[in-house]
């Protein structure tokens, strides 16, 4: 039996996104910048894609700048902002934010950019009262991400970007988790530029898209022939845009039915796993992802058990699922995001993440818990009993 549980990881390519790729490959390959008739259709194909991401967000078509992915629309975001000015301003970022915005955000604090991290609670939750403190005059952007991959938190982002657009700073939120998995709608919240991802909603990998507010300006990463309205340079990827808008497109139209399906089938794991040994939930459990569980090992002693070790026998066990270490040179390193909220490096190292998705049933979540709670019990370190 195979049971998939890592849809935050990616998700499978639907049938109906890889049909029309296999279509545009073949039959609408011109450049959509080509004036002439192959030229044409494939660029009636991707404004096609742009409106159909666009209902995403419920957001003007002309606002969705498309790249290869959530990746480069991050680093397009905070780059982008920060290119606008000769010298360096104050930016704030949240300590569980995903590295495509805090690896950038380091290169601009080597140029000499101030840079605040707020910290979050043993949720992974960013206080509002600490972003409102931190808000200086001469704060020009604040990235909050949406939904937290590793530990499922979604952040109060309505509060959050009102606040920074009442200072007149931009906001940006990495919403790769959430856009196809909960209502997004940018006409009503007070946000600026939100990054896209569509391998996370059952389109193709590399693809993504940028949604940058009218009236926002950035400096493009890439100079070249001046697409995507001259913020990312170069020939798009029409299959894999093509993909992208289907899947978005699908996605709008199932997300009411299946987003309560997945936060019953997920709340139905959280209790069958709720007598698990040592397995305790990490993350907000309300204020989170549908889709989304996780937990740390709190009977795990960092080396021999850890989040890596419960992957690899649950893989044994035909069941995909994700930790949130990271193995560098052989050497297992603690969470980032769960030291951000305050674990020891001991319990970082044993986080586990288990993501639903449009295949999960009942039966795999049945199966899951029963098989985890099984090799638990077995790697778990049994106390030795001694005879008198």
């Amino acid at each position: 039996m195979q049971i998939y549980l890592d849809y935050s990881a990616t998700t499978p390519t639907r049938p109906e996104a890889i049909a029309l790729m296999q279509k545009v490959l073949a039959e609408q390959w011109g450049n959509p910048s080509s004036l002439h008739a192959w030229g044409q259709q494939a660029a009636t194909l991707l404004e096609r894609a742009r409106v159909q991401v666009a209902r995403l967000l419920n957001a003007p078509p002309e606002t969705i700048v498309f790249t290869s992915g959530g990746t480069e629309s991050n680093n397009l975001a905070v780059m982008g902002v920060a290119r606008n000015y000769t010298t360096p301003q104050h930016m704030i970022i949240s300590s569980v934010e995903h590295s495509a915005i805090t690896e950038p955000v380091q290169l601009l604090e080597q140029w000499g950019w101030q840079v605040t991290r707020l910290n979050v609670d043993s949720s992974g939750r960013v206080n509002p009262i600490a972003l409102q403190a931190a808000l200086r005059p001469n704060t020009v952007l604040v990235s909050i991400i949406y939904g937290q991959s590793e530990v499922g938190t979604i952040q109060p982002i309505a509060q959050l970007s009102q606040m920074v657009r009442d200072q007149g700073a931009l906001f940006h939120t990495d919403a790769v988790q959430v856009a196809g998995r909960l209502s997004l709608n940018v006409q009503q919240l007070p946000i600026d530029l939100l990054s896209l991802s569509s391998h996370k909603l059952y389109g193709p990998q590399g693809a993504g898209a940028l949604y940058v507010r009218p009236g926002v300006e950035l400096v493009p990463l890439l100079s070249g022939g001046g697409q995507e309205s001259k913020l990312r340079s170069g020939t798009q990827a029409m299959p894999a845009i093509a993909g992208f808008g289907m899947a978005a497109e699908l996605a709008v139209q199932e997300m009411a039915i299946e987003a309560p399906r997945l936060l019953q089938l997920r709340e139905r794991l959280f209790d069958l796993l709720a007598d698990a040994p040592g397995l305790v939930p990490t993350g907000d459990r309300w204020n989170r992802l549908p889709h989304h569980l996780s937990f740390s090992l709190h009977n795990a002693d960092g080396e021999t058990l850890n989040g890596k070790t419960l992957v690899r026998q649950m893989n044994l066990a035909g069941i995909g699922i994700s930790a949130g270490s990271a193995c560098h040179s052989g050497k297992l390193v603690p969470s980032p995001i769960l030291v951000a909220m305050g674990y020891s490096d001991r319990l970082a190292k044993s986080g586990i993440r288990l993501t639903l998705g449009r295949d999960t049933t009942l039966a795999d979540i049945d199966w899951t818990a029963m098989v985890l709670k099984q090799v638990l019990a077995r790697l778990t370190p049994q106390p030795v009993l001694l005879r008198v």
